[in-house]
Parts: structure tokens; C-alpha cells; sequence
């Protein structure tokens, strides 16, 4: 019994308002939802957890339902014969935002919602269906619905782990799932006694108990009184919030475990994206006969797919598991770039998975299982458990991949796993992969910053741009795919050249800024065990034993003397900086201080000049000593947007882009205190 997919059009429009892009010209926009059913016994659906728990139809299939955007050329012939799959972050679009510079939407429609028109003006038809099932309505999100998995007809129960930091004083109430967007398993006991929830102050430190009778499973409804009795609140018992009368403490980590129940069968979301591509890339019309959107087979050469954070580990995980070889056994994506994914793969092939939740940093859900072995693309031994694997082994439906990460990854996201062996040891990528650093930038990287904030950490948030990498790398993954022309050789740290370093030896490189503390190390990886069945979707141990604390090693990118990043491909900002730009932060006091923060990276300004490096002692070079003066300035970043150009890493038409954005001591991303 074959995959059924019924992809049903709400509205077709013109986007950006009819607006010509280049030789591609208009382009239309096309939502609706596309519908699957799926023959649970098919091996293209092996290894899906549950699946075999879930509802059929009368044809025996399991149902599932996505919505779906796609942005078109409106004259096919026109296009460039390329779909580029935007994975979504949590519901949210994100490639026109990164790769176009434009503002963060789920709902683009206007011409400024195209930014720069890169994607439209190349000719992309760019494609974006909800994968993650366990999200819900609001702010545009783009859903899946999927199915409850039950036994027999029964409820399935199991145990639930979930973390709460507070970010401001006075928070009480939080969803069972730690996140207003997202959907909660419902625990089966309001009896707080058959919970255990836990608070401590750093990772490792001793879990402490908080009494059962100092919180509820409950929330808050507030309004207005009668009769001049002003604002009232009501605490109403629920199944799928925690609340705490006296607070949250800010800045600890408190862990609730209970028993949930009506898990969703979330390993589906890889589904979705397999057989909708494929439909997209290979066949005329879908299963109810209504024709191909985007053409017939003729309209698309490629398939490109693109994840960042959350979706970037999605997308290793889909290779991974096998799913870019459709149920007729056809390629689905040609490339792939994986974005700030870390050594990390996706959390939701599981039994109570919480898709939403963040992966392993050294403070925030240290204990999350997106990152286990395998870690590399190639092909090692875990020296640990003695387990032979590779994220890529099926050389007949491999992709070409492209995988890109900022120093934050190395930092808090194991991105040095990538490139290792399970000791720390150079390892050899295959061919068909390329992986870079991009030097002395933080993982999130909004291309329309304006000015950067603390928030709960001790330094500026890290305000590199990198958004004209993106563009270069797409370009390139292009060629490679259509020609065969390689793209430039992977730029990463390496044991062998010295610049992949322990904390030790970045500790001896990082100079001694006045008044700026430094990470005590990177986030470590333990060797985790959650239980007998947990490669098979199944975690029973909640928290995980601690098999081995030392764990993997993890290890980090060598720095000059102004404490930026040696190897990798260094952006513009980072060749001629005005700060030393970190891919860390740490917390301030009373938000767990000292511990890193998040996926948030540091601007740490350099002194103005000699004489301010001399009075507070700054070992770094100042910014007049190096530039003169803000023309200086943008002089040093066009020579290295033009090195980059050369090395075939930024396109020539970012060069102005980089020199606007240089004018006025780049201002307002920076304050060089010249002026």
C-alpha cells in the first residue's frame, strides 16, 4: 500500500505586489495544507516511534495534515528549476529572513518582505511546510497536526521531564512544556506528591527538592472584578501547568518529572518533509489528481534543504535516519546546509519528546538527547560504547552537504564533534562534505540589527554580520550540484594546524580584558544513559544516570591577541573588528552568574585610543591605532569582503552591502567612542 499526499491550495496571490525580480520576474504566493497517509507497515516508515500505535482510516493508512507555503516564480519557465525547502524554526519561517536580509515574517507577502530579492531574483521557488507536531495556534505558526499514539485503546503514560529558568522575578505559572507555543503531554495526577520537581543553581550541582506542597498543578486566569473589587486573579487546577505561589527564583534551573500521558507520534514530521519535496521534485499530479503546483517534473532540476538551530539538527537527523531516499527509493534532497546545528540531531523521534526545547548547552537543558553519538558526518568509532556509525551511509541517496556553525557552537552546541572522532582527534570528512566556522559569530545573527543588548548577561550581545555567507554558500552548492565545481575547501579548526584548542590553550591566547570574566569551559558532553530502550524511542530513565561525566571532549577555536577566532571564514566585521566578538556570553549575578548564557555571544568593544588602552590597561590594540579614522575603517572592510570574493565565500554584490553597513564607525551595531 503506497504514501498517499493530497496537497489542497487555499490561495494563490501575486507576492511582493506583482513586483519584477530580475530575469526571473513575478512570482506568486500559495498557501493551503497538504494531507498525508501513510501505510504504517511500509518499511519507508520503519523506525518511526509509535507509528504502529497510531489511528488508521479505513485503508489502514495513518493520517497527518501540514501546512504549507510556497513562493513561486508565476512563469515557471522563467525560474531556475530549483526548490529550496526552508525547514521552519518552531513554526517560523526563516530563510527569506537570513538569506534575503529581510524582516522576520510568517506572513510574507509585500515587496519588503522580499529584503534584498536574492532567493526571487536567482529564480528559487522557495517551499515551507510544518514539520514539528507538537506546536500550537498563534503568531503565524505554521502546524502539523498529527496523530495520539495509545495501546489498545488505552492512553499511553510514561515519564516526563521538563526544565524551568526564569528570566524575571514574579513568574508563577509555566505550561508542562516549559513554552507558551507549544503543546504539553497532560500529567495523569494533579497529586503533586507523585511528581518530583527540583531546583538547583548549576548544572551539576544536587538536585533539591521542592516540597509538594509549595507548588500545583495549575494556572492562572486573571481580570476584572465587580463592584470596585479591582484586578482578581483565580488559580485553576490543570493537567498541563505548573504554578508556584511564591515564585520562580530567577536564574535557577528547576527540573519537574511527572507521568504524562497521549504522546504524539512526532517521528512523522521527517515524513512530511520527505514525501512533500519528493512530490514536488518528481511527480505531475498528487494522489487526488490535482496537479503539481510548480509545475511538472520538467519545472525542477534540484531540491535544496535548509535548517538552522533546531531545523539544522532536523535535517541531520533526516539524513540520518534514512529519509532522503523517498518510498520509491528516489534521492529527495541534492543539498543540504545544515546551520548552526552543533554535533547536535533531532530531539523528536521519542515518546514524550518536546520538540521546542532548546538542545544541551552548558547550563540550559544540559541533559536533552539531541546530542549523542553519531556526531560526524564520517564515519568513526565511539571509543565510549564501541558503536560504529556515521550521520551519512547510504552513498546511492547521500546529499551533497554543506554544513556551516559560529563559534557559539563550539562553545555551547559540541560543535567540534563534527569534525572529530568521539577523542578528540581530527577526523577526515567524506567528499561530498564541506563544514565551516564562521569565525567570532554568535548563533543567532539577526541581518537587520540595529543595536545589541545585555539582557541577563554580562556583555553586549555579539553583533557580527554574516547574513552575506549564506548567500555565497547557496550559490556555491549550486555549482556544485548542477556542474560538479567544488566549492572552496572546508575552513575549521584543526588539531593539526593548532587552532582547535583545549581550555587550557584558549585560556593562555584570550587576552586579559579589564573587568571581563571568561568561560571556565565549553559545554561538556556526558555519556548519557536514559534507559534500555532509548534508541528506540523509548526514555524511561528521566533525568539520565551519568555514565561517564569526562564524556566526549570538546574543544574550541584557537584566538589571536584580540581574542577573535583564528580559523574559520571570518566575516568581514571579524577581519577588521572593532570588538573582540565571542560565540560566548555569561549569565550576571542572580541569573546564574558565571555560567554561560543560551546561544548568546559577546561584542567586547577595544579600546578608542592609545590613551584608553594605556588607563585601564587593555591589552588590545586600539580602534585609532589600527583605522586612523572611520574612513580608514571602511577601507580595511572592503579589502576583506574582497578577499572573501576572491576565495569565492561572499558574492561581489555584498561588497557595497558591507561597506554601507561599515559607514560611520558602523554604527549603531557599534559605539567606536571617536567622535
Amino acid at each position: 500500500m503506497s504514501n498517499k499526499i493530497e496537497l489542497r491550495i487555499a490561495k494563490r496571490e501575486p507576492f511582493a505586489d506583482g513586483h519584477e525580480f530580475g530575469s526571473t520576474g513575478a512570482y506568486e504566493r500559495i498557501t493551503g495544507r497538504a494531507h498525508f497517509a501513510v501505510d504504517p507497515l511500509h518499511p519507508a516508515q520503519s523506525g518511526i516511534t509509535d507509528l504502529d500505535k497510531a489511528p488508521t482510516n479505513a485503508d489502514g493508512l495513518v493520517e497527518f495534515v501540514s501546512d504549507v507555503i510556497i513562493l513561486k516564480p508565476a512563469d515557471p519557465s522563467r525560474g531556475n528549476k530549483r526548490v529550496f525547502f526552508d525547514y521552519g524554526n518552531r513554526g517560523n519561517l526563516r530563510a527569506v529572513q537570513f538569506f534575503n536580509d529581510a524582516p522576520a515574517t510568517n506572513d510574507p507577502k509585500t515587496l519588503k518582505d522580499a529584503g534584498n530579492g536574492y532567493f526571487f531574483r536567482r529564480g528559487y521557488t522557495v517551499v515551507c511546510a510544518a514539520w514539528q507536531g507538537d506546536l500550537l495556534p498563534g503568531d503565524g505558526r505554521m502546524l502539523l497536526d498529527l496523530p495520539v499514539a495509545t495501546e489498545n485503546g488505552q492512553p499511553i503514560t510514561g515519564p516526563v521531564r521538563v526544565e524551568f529558568i526564569a528570566d524575571r522575578p514574579g513568574i508563577t505559572t509555566y505550561p508542562l512544556s516549559g513554552t507558551a507555543s507549544t503543546r504539553s503531554h497532560p500529567t495523569i495526577s494533579l497529586d503533586t506528591r507523585e511528581a518530583r520537581l527540583t531546583k538547583r543553581r548549576y548544572t551539576d550541582d544536587e538536585r533539591i527538592d521542592v516540597p509538594a506542597d509549595r507548588w500545583q498543578f495549575a494556572r492562572v486566569e486573571g481580570g476584572v472584578g465587580l463592584d470596585n473589587q479591582g484586578a482578581q486573579t483565580s488559580i485553576i487546577p490543570s493537567d498541563t501547568n505548573i504554578y508556584m505561589p511564591g515564585g520562580f527564583d530567577t536564574g535557577w534551573i528547576y527540573e519537574l518529572v511527572y507521568t504524562g500521558r497521549d504522546p504524539l507520534v512526532l517521528g512523522l514530521g521527517h515524513v512530511v518533509v520527505r514525501d512533500l519535496v519528493s512530490f514536488l521534485k518528481y511527480e505531475e499530479a498528487d494522489s487526488a489528481g490535482n496537479p503539481n503546483p510548480i509545475g511538472d517534473p520538467s519545472s525542477v532540476e534540484k531540491a535544496f534543504g535548509w535548517g538552522r538551530s533546531q531545523t539544522g539538527r532536523c535535517l541531520r537527523d533526516f539524513l540520518y535516519r534514512g529519509f532522503n531516499a523517498d518510498a520509491g527509493g528516489r534521492q529527495v534532497f541534492d543539498g543540504v546546509l545544515p546551520h548552526v546545528a552543533g554535533a547536535g540531531r533531532m530531539w523528536m523521534n521519542y515518546r514524550f519528546a518536546n520538540v521546542v526545547a532548546p538542545a544541551g548547552q552548558q547550563y540550559e537543558e544540559h541533559f536533552n538527547r539531541a546530542d549523542h553519538f553519531p556526531f560526524s558526518y564520517a564515519e568513526c568509532t565511539d571509543h565510549l560504547t564501541g558503536r560504529t556509525d556515521a550521520i551519512l551511509k547510504r552513498p546511492d541517496t547521500d546529499p551533497l552537504v554543506i554544513h556551516t556553525q559560529t563559534a557559539t557552537e563550539y562553545w555551547q552546541r559540541r560543535g567540534s564533534l563534527v569534525h572529530t572522532d568521539t577523542e578528540g582527534n581530527d577526523l577526515e570528512q567524506p567528499a561530498n562534505v564541506r563544514v565551516f566556522l564562521w569565525s567570532s559569530s554568535q548563533h543567532f545573527a539577526d541581518p537587520n540589527l540595529k543595536s545589541p543588548s545585555k539582557g541577563v548577561c554580562q556583555n553586549n550581545s555579539n553583533v557580527v554580520a554574516t547574513s552575506m555567507l549564506f548567500r555565497a554558500m547557496l550559490d556555491a552548492m549550486d555549482r556544485w550540484a548542477t556542474d560538479g565545481a567544488t566549492p572552496p575547501d572546508s575552513r575549521i579548526p584543526t588539531r593539526a594546524d593548532g587552532t582547535l584548542a583545549t581550555i587550557e590553550e584558549w585560556t593562555d591566547q584570550f587576552p586579559h580584558i579589564p573587568s571581563v570574566s571568561t568561560p571556565r569551559e565549553p559545554a561538556s558532553l556526558p555519556l548519557l544513559d536514559f534507559g534500555p530502550d532509548a534508541d528506540n524511542g523509548i526514555l524511561s530513565k528521566e533525568p539520565p544516570d551519568v555514565v561517564d561525566a569526562d564524556g566526549y571532549p570538546i574543544m574550541i577555536p584557537s584566538v589571536d591577541d584580540d581574542g577573535n577566532d583564528i580559523p574559520g571564514v571570518r566575516a568581514p566585521m571579524v577581519s577588521a573588528p572593532l570588538a573582540t566578538y565571542t560565540g560566548w556570553n555569561l549569565r550576571a549575578r542572580h541569573y546564574g552568574e558565571g555560567a554561560m548564557h543560551e546561544f548568546t555571544g559577546s561584542t567586547i568593544p577595544l579600546p578608542a585610543t592609545p590613551e584608553t588602552r594605556q588607563a585601564t590597561g587593555d591589552p588590545r590594540r586600539s580602534i585609532s591605532e589600527r583605522y586612523g579614522d572611520a574612513n580608514g575603517y571602511v577601507e580595511a572592510i572592503k579589502a576583506a569582503a574582497l578577499a572573501l570574493v576572491a576565495d569565492g565565500l561572499m558574492l561581489e554584490e555584498d561588497v557595497e552591502r558591507a561597506v554601507t553597513l561599515a559607514a560611520d564607525w558602523g554604527r549603531p551595531r557599534h559605539d567606536a567612542d571617536l567622535d
